[in-house]
């Protein structure tokens, strides 16, 4: 399985702002969720296919968060860069 992977800390409400050069899945997971991802288990994560960029995802607790990027098994690559952001909100 290929993706991207950042293990971020962050607080709660903090928004991560990840700006893709292709559409991709772009996921925030918390670790538990994580591992059951790496494992090819069912998983719950914040986010989604996105087909427009950036994105922006918004922890909804503090602690240890992933963002995970994939093409959900298709063919290609996709870069990506991200960043967390203070004092936004997301809609």
């Amino acid at each position: 399985m290929n993706y991207l992977h950042k293990d971020l800390h962050l607080s709660e409400g903090e928004v991560v702002e990840v700006v893709l050069d292709h559409p991709a899945n772009v996921q925030l997971l918390d670790a538990p969720n994580f591992e059951q991802y790496k494992q090819g288990k069912p998983f719950r994560y914040f986010g989604g296919y996105s087909k427009e960029s950036p994105v922006r995802l918004t922890a909804p607790s503090a602690g240890q968060w992933h963002i995970v990027i994939d093409l959900g098994g298709g063919a290609g690559s996709v870069r990506a860069t991200l960043r967390t952001l203070s004092g936004v909100t997301t809609s």
